[in-house]
């Protein structure tokens, strides 16, 4: 949520951020009115209160003095009638005020490339060397290897659902492991949270008039599963001041993620890129305003370094007005190299969402003592989607002379030693068996 005092000060910076988001349908000029209309009523409403008061006091004065009241008690019954029905038009004005500010997106940071869609984000770096050669699919690989059935999951869940089969779940495992140790060493806090969150939790993190069509609610319960582990992060905090000599607050948070994909009917249906499930270990920093893009870097700097030790091929890029999400003010994604594709996919984003989030959930922190309490700003990245890294690795690392895959180096400590996965023998593979 922005600052209500922009929209008062400086409309036209907020004008000029939804054209530049391509927000144009935005109804701004209605919330404009709105919040005027709300505060000619309120303006209203304290000086038919004063007017009320001051003739309940001629009335007490009158009738001390034993004088007719009958006229001036009729007036103030119609005063305080009127008082009543500016106070329901405030309430839906109010109401209507709040439902659209939380829609007005975050201001976009002055690097942020000016664009309709991806076509103009801009890549930043590159890393690691591409294999043109490789061009295998991930399913394909997984199916041979006894290591995925969709099918069987479709059967029992629906689309875009799976069964992770054999070593492909040690490795996910393994890569959440990984990521956790790898962020604690970083001084990061490891949290689990709630897998599900209470609306007033979640529409603080996200812009829920965007994001409902993609997260599962509960039927007949105030309650959504976590479409990822940073909403509940964020909304730890709400209604909380914080100390600053708490902060930054770094946490590592791991956690399933639930998500209808809703909008992506038709792409990427095949395999485990794409799914309704999927696990994550998350990056999340509460800090004060003067250091978030510092921080910043630093979540960037840690997803690269991650990707770097697990040998994955990737670029750097920094998502235009019309690729980014409206919560964040600057997002870089990181794209891995997919060899089936032959094209680089997301597999991490890392935003600043400056103020945006802590505004909306009520988090402060005080400099010194008894000084005035400030939003602070909050950030996220992901260190870790496991499935969609598990693609990654599946296509990159396939070797097709021995029809194995070969395990990252860095993840061989999490998997007993183990440096591939081979092909199942059948003949040696032990059957469970009930004794009559």
């Amino acid at each position: 949520m922005i600052d209500i005092r922009i929209l008062r000060e400086e409309p036209e910076k907020i004008r000029d951020n939804l054209e530049k988001r391509n927000m144009r349908d935005f109804p701004f000029d209605e919330l404009l009115e709105t919040d005027l209309k709300r505060r000619r009523l309120i303006t209203q409403n304290q000086k038919l209160k004063e007017e009320r008061n001051k003739m309940s006091a001629e009335i007490a004065e009158l009738k001390k003095k034993g004088e007719d009241t009958h006229d001036l008690i009729e007036r103030m019954r119609d005063v305080s009638e009127r008082i009543q029905q500016n106070e329901v038009e405030i309430a839906s004005a109010e109401k209507n005020l709040h439902n659209l500010l939380l829609r007005l997106p975050n201001f976009l940071d002055p690097e942020v490339p000016i664009g309709p869609d991806d076509s103009a984000n801009k890549e930043i770096r590159r890393w690691g060397n591409i294999n043109e050669k490789l061009k295998i699919h991930h399913v394909e690989v997984a199916e041979n290897l006894d290591l995925l059935d969709t099918e069987r999951a479709a059967k029992v869940a629906g689309s875009r659902f799976y069964f992770l089969k054999r070593d492909l779940v040690r490795l996910n495992f393994a890569l959440i492991t990984y990521g956790l140790d790898f962020l604690k060493e970083k001084g990061f806090v490891l949290l689990q949270p709630p897998f599900m969150l209470k609306r007033e939790a979640i529409a603080g993190a996200v812009m829920l008039s965007d994001f409902e069509d993609v997260i599962y609610k509960i039927q007949d319960e105030d309650l959504y599963l976590i479409g990822t582990s940073e909403h509940a992060i964020a909304a730890m905090h709400m209604g909380e001041i914080l100390d600053a000599s708490q902060l930054p607050l770094r946490y590592a948070g791991i956690s399933p993620c639930f998500r209808k994909e809703a909008g992506a009917h038709g792409k990427d249906t095949k395999g485990i890129f794409r799914v309704h499930q999927f696990e994550k270990v998350e990056q999340f920093v509460l800090c004060e305003p003067e250091r978030s893009e510092e921080e910043h870097r630093f979540l960037l700097s840690n997803a690269e370094q991650f990707m770097q030790s697990l040998g994955i091929p990737y670029r750097v890029v920094l998502l235009s007005s019309g690729d980014m999400g409206k919560v964040a003010s600057k997002t870089f994604d990181i794209e891995s190299w997919m060899p089936a594709q032959g094209r680089y996919r997301e597999l991490i984003s890392c935003s600043n969402c400056t103020d945006f989030q802590a505004r909306a959930l009520g988090i402060k922190y005080r400099p010194k003592p008894h000084e005035e309490s400030i939003f602070l700003h909050t950030l996220n990245s992901t260190l870790v989607a496991t499935e969609r890294t598990l693609v990654a690795i599946i296509e990159n690392y396939y070797q097709s002379d021995a029809k194995a895959v070969s395990i990252p180096k860095a993840l061989r400590p999490y998997m007993n030693g183990m440096d591939s996965i081979v092909p199942v023998d059948r003949g040696n593979e032990q059957t469970a068996r009930i004794d009559p």
